[in-house]
């Protein structure tokens, strides 16, 4: 499976993105944008029902450990504007399915400005090189310290976490009955994942 649609082969800026319209979902990576599966109804259609189910059953377990803590989840559609420097150009924005943001000085109106901690990209048919290879790469670069890939349909977890040294170390793989330990949060939020497949399957 390859890459979204891209809108153009012109280099892109978050000030180009916040003039599409808001029917659009768009999400830049260096420059170049790729449409988000449902952001445009002609090109991509949304999300399966199982994969929002997975999706929406993943935030409630982490809401549910998090309120009333300094760090926020929050759920797709939130733009995440990431840079490497303040004097950097905008040019990589996108909308995590899950993402944890622990300092809340990274928090605006729109989103998040900055790296959040930890991400979740739960997999569609359309996204699968994206966010297997591509944001891999990217949340690696610009410091996500967990990045969890989830698959719905064959109900597969992949977690990396980020080393002392910047990189992300081999990846650890959970099926459908595991019981994951979150490493952001000294292993005290675990996440099962027998439920949230259940739940998702009409369990």
């Amino acid at each position: 499976m390859g890459l979204p649609a891209t809108r153009s082969n012109a280099c892109y800026t978050y000030q180009d993105y916040l003039s599409w319209p808001d029917s659009e979902r768009w999400e830049i990576i260096e420059g170049t944008a790729y449409v988000k599966e449902g952001g445009m109804q002609a090109m991509s259609p949304a999300p399966s029902r199982r994969h929002q189910a997975v999706q929406g059953a993943l935030f409630f377990q982490i809401y549910a450990f998090l309120r009333g803590q300094i760090c926020q989840v929050y759920t797709a559609p939130l733009d995440v504007c990431l840079k490497l420097s303040a004097q950097a150009e905008e040019t990589t924005v996108v909308q995590p399915d899950i993402l944890v943001v622990c300092d809340p000085l990274k928090l605006t109106d729109r989103g998040c400005l900055g790296s959040p901690d930890w991400i979740i990209e739960v997999v569609s048919p359309g996204s699968a090189a994206m966010d297997y290879v591509k944001k891999l790469n990217l949340y690696e670069r610009f410091g996500v310290k967990e990045y969890w890939v989830v698959h719905p349909h064959e109900e597969t977890i992949m977690v990396f976490v980020l080393n002392a040294e910047g990189k992300y170390q081999r990846p650890q793989t959970y099926t459908s009955d595991s019981q994951v330990c979150v490493s952001l949060f000294k292993q005290a939020l675990v996440i099962d994942f027998a439920t949230i497949f259940g739940e998702a399957a009409g369990d």
